[in-house]
C-alpha cells in the first residue's frame, strides 16, 4: 500500500498538446505547497534521455518516483501521453496500491488542434506533422472506464476548477 487515506493521486493523460503539462501546473499554482507534478517527458526526457517504447525504464520510475512523493504525504499528479498499452498496468497497480483517491483524467483534443497548439511549443521545429501524427492517438483511454474525458472546449480554468473540485484537492490546505 502506499500514501494515505488523505493522499490524492491525480492521472492526467492525453495526446501531445492536449495541455496536460499547462492542466497539471494550474492545479499545482492553485493548491500550492504539497502537491507533486510527476512529468512523463521530464523523467523519460531530461533524466534518463531515453525514447518512448514497451518496457522503459521511464516507466518504473515514474511509478517510484509517484510512490515516494504520496508515502511522504504530498498529492500527486502523474501526466504524460502514458500511452494506455504501455503504462495501462503500472497506472493500474499504482491506482490499485494506493490508499487514499485516486482519479483520473483524459484530455481528448483533435489532432487538428494537437497540430496548432504544438506550434506554440518550443519543440515544434524538432518534431513535425508526420511524428504527430505517428504518436496521436485516438481516445487511447485505460480499460474499465475509470478515466473522466475533459474535450478541447474546456478552458484552462475550467479545466483545472473541475479537477480541483472532483478530486477534493480544493479545501484541503497546502504544506506551509
Amino acid at each position: 500500500m502506499v500514501g494515505t487515506e488523505e493522499t490524492r493521486l491525480v492521472i492526467l493523460r492525453g495526446n501531445s498538446a492536449s495541455g496536460k503539462s499547462t492542466v497539471a501546473v494550474g492545479l499545482r499554482e492553485r493548491f500550492g505547497r504539497g502537491l507533486a507534478l510527476v512529468g512523463q517527458d521530464n523523467i523519460r526526457r531530461v533524466v534518463l534521455r531515453e525514447r518512448d517504447r514497451p518496457g522503459a525504464a521511464n516507466i518504473g520510475l515514474i511509478d517510484l518516483t509517484a510512490r515516494y512523493a504520496l508515502d511522504a504525504g504530498y498529492h500527486v499528479v502523474v501526466e504524460g501521453i502514458l500511452y494506455a498499452d504501455r503504462y495501462g498496468d503500472m497506472l493500474a497497480r499504482l491506482r490499485r496500491d494506493h490508499r487514499g483517491p485516486t482519479h483520473a483524467y483524459y484530455l481528448d483534443v483533435p489532432f487538428a488542434e494537437t497540430l496548432a497548439r504544438h506550434a506554440t511549443k518550443p519543440i515544434a521545429d524538432e518534431v513535425d506533422e508526420s511524428q504527430l501524427r505517428d504518436w496521436y492517438r485516438t481516445l487511447d483511454l485505460l480499460p474499465g472506464g475509470i478515466e473522466t474525458v475533459i474535450g478541447a472546449d474546456s478552458t484552462l480554468a475550467a479545466t483545472v476548477d473541475r479537477i480541483m473540485a472532483e478530486t477534493g484537492l480544493t479545501g484541503l490546505p497546502a504544506l506551509e
